[in-house]
């Protein structure tokens, strides 16, 4: 799967061929960053980002246009686990079958037969 920030300055490639999770978020922190209704989460398998000047540590930015580009998961004292890379970004992923989150502050229809959660999942 191929991503790119909006200004195309930050390419990469995900190594798998589809996210382990997806989720769409309406807690209002999701809807400010992604200047929209919901924020779209698709959780990967740990990987970096090739090394370059344009992204900023742990929670990734491209520093040209400021789009979010991944955050990095630490569940152990240790390396990270999991990364979230921000589901616009993405080429071809199938948005279909995501887990909503903070249905309570949802803006729009939520699609019918989804798993939902009120707010943040308690596992």
């Amino acid at each position: 799967m191929d991503a790119s920030c909006a200004c195309g300055a930050v390419r990469f490639t995900i190594p798998t061929p589809a996210p382990l999770m997806l989720y769409h978020c309406r807690c209002l922190d999701c809807c400010k960053q992604s200047a929209s209704a919901f924020g779209t989460a698709a959780i990967f398998p740990f990987f970096r980002l090739p090394d370059n000047d344009l992204t900023t540590q742990r929670c990734f930015f491209c520093r040209g246009c400021g789009s979010r580009i991944m955050h990095m998961y630490i569940l152990d004292q240790g390396s990270p686990d999991a990364v979230t890379i921000k589901g616009g970004l993405i080429e071809d992923l199938d948005w279909t079958g995501g887990t909503e989150l903070f249905c309570r502050s949802a803006v729009v229809p939520l699609p019918e037969g989804a798993e939902r959660f009120e707010a943040e999942p308690t596992d």
